[in-house]
């Protein structure tokens, strides 16, 4: 009798232990998908990297990438609940906080925006923000973090609203076409696009925006961009999972800064280099320091961005906005 209860006993152990682990192990593989606004651009390089490393499975995370070209359609996903995450620019974080959804930076990615305003080679006239008056000018999409970059930028050279016509042109291929075909003068972009137009002698830089210290002088003060923002709720509601995500994301960018545009040229896949690799390991030695080393938000950014908002978003303009909500930096703190 003692045997069969002992047995019995061992049995349902057995299958609580089973089931427990069974049950891990669903939670451990639970999908995590992040939209990523356009992957291959060198300003969201740490997506990709990541999981190229296999940092995001070191840590036990099924993480799926997805590529989106606009940042704004992104935003539009992660508040469906389509995906549980978006590498875009940390803006998002405080224009969705004026219409009264909380989102937050888990992980900042850049202290810079990465942006540089390049201007056709067609039009020698301009040779300053100021001669943007009846131009167009190129961004990502209306309404995107490019949109309200380049307002602000005329606005600071004096110019007034409706002096100036923004056209959404995306990037890459689609942004060079309008660039050659004159159907904007001079644009908003981010590498590879501009190495391209610059090989080509297409287009010249009169912005740059790849370095903290050229930001500064742009817009004056360090503008955080790229970076990966999440629900408020989700990551709340998902702290082992987020601690995670920072774990490998803030070892990514201890990677790019600890290694050679060359060496990190040949973690990325083949096509990122759109047939010049020679010019994408230039633009990556010559922007990457505009990437946090470690995933912290800079301590005058938010302000900076607000500032920019502010004046050329509608949803923000006029609102109270709690910047210390628009961000965490629990979770990179805690990276060991």
């Amino acid at each position: 009798m003692r045997f069969t209860r002992t047995l019995f006993h061992t049995v349902a152990l057995s299958f609580v232990v089973s089931a427990a682990s069974l049950g891990a192990a669903a939670h451990a593989a639970e999908k995590i998908t992040i939209m990523v606004g356009g992957y291959e651009k060198q300003i969201y390089l740490p997506a990709k990297l990541a999981e190229s490393l296999g940092y995001f499975k070191e840590e036990g995370l099924d993480v799926e990438l997805l590529n989106e070209s606009a940042g704004v359609d992104a935003e539009n996903q992660l508040l469906a609940g389509a995906v549980q995450g978006v590498v875009g620019f940390y803006d998002h974080c405080v224009d969705l906080q004026a219409k009264g959804k909380f989102v937050q930076s888990l992980v900042q990615f850049s202290q810079a925006p990465g942006e540089v305003e390049l201007v056709s080679t067609k039009h020698p006239e301009i040779k300053s923000t100021a001669d943007f008056k009846g131009k167009s000018l190129g961004v990502t999409g209306l309404g995107s973090s490019t949109n309200f970059l380049t307002l602000y930028m005329a606005s600071k050279a004096g110019l007034q609203p409706g002096d100036v016509v923004t056209i959404p042109v995306g990037a890459g291929a689609t942004f060079i076409a309008a660039m050659q075909q004159d159907q904007i003068q001079a644009g908003m972009t981010t590498e590879p696009t501009i190495s391209r137009l610059l090989k080509t002698d297409e287009a010249r830089i009169l912005v740059d925006m790849r370095t903290v210290e050229t930001t500064r002088a742009a817009l004056g003060g360090t503008y955080p961009a790229a970076s990966l923002y999440m629900e408020t709720a989700w990551i709340n509601g998902h702290k082992e999972e987020a601690q995670k995500l920072a774990n490998a994301l803030v070892k990514t960018l201890q990677f790019i800064n600890t290694h050679s545009g060359a060496e990190i040229a040949e973690k990325m896949p083949k096509d990122f280099y759109v047939g010049d690799k020679e010019g994408y390991i230039k633009a990556l030695d010559a922007g990457k320091g505009m990437f946090t080393p470690d995933g912290v938000m800079p301590e005058d950014g938010p302000k900076t961005v607000l500032a920019v908002l502010s004046q050329f978003s509608k949803n923000v303009k006029g609102k109270q906005i709690d910047l210390s909500k628009t961000y965490t930096t629990e979770f990179v703190k805690n990276v060991k």
